[in-house]
């Protein structure tokens, strides 16, 4: 799959069945339902790219300093960018 047809996805009541977890989550999240992308990312904690999608996802919420743990948490460095950017970046990588 490549980014234009994730994108193109979100207009879908469900996320595509063979969407990973973390890719799910993301889905959600542009979807609005943070709430459901949170639970996703909080399935593995622990595993850095779950860690990674909780700290972006708290930084949405704004809450800059329990982002910040999940950021350390993943090995990874406060996003310097929009959460837009920061969403791409991340789907992009999952997607490979």
């Amino acid at each position: 799959m490549t980014f234009d047809q994730f994108k193109a996805g979100l207009g879908q009541a469900q996320p595509p069945n063979e969407l990973p977890p973390l890719l799910q989550a993301l889905w959600y999240d542009a979807n609005g339902n943070w709430e459901q992308a949170h639970n996703i990312a909080q399935t593995r904690e622990g595993e850095k790219p779950y860690d990674r999608i909780h700290a972006y996802l708290h930084r949405k919420e704004g809450d800059r300093f329990n982002a910040n743990y999940w950021y350390r948490r993943a090995g990874a460095s406060f996003f310097d960018g929009t959460l837009d950017e920061e969403w791409a970046v991340l789907v992009k990588q999952l997607l490979g």
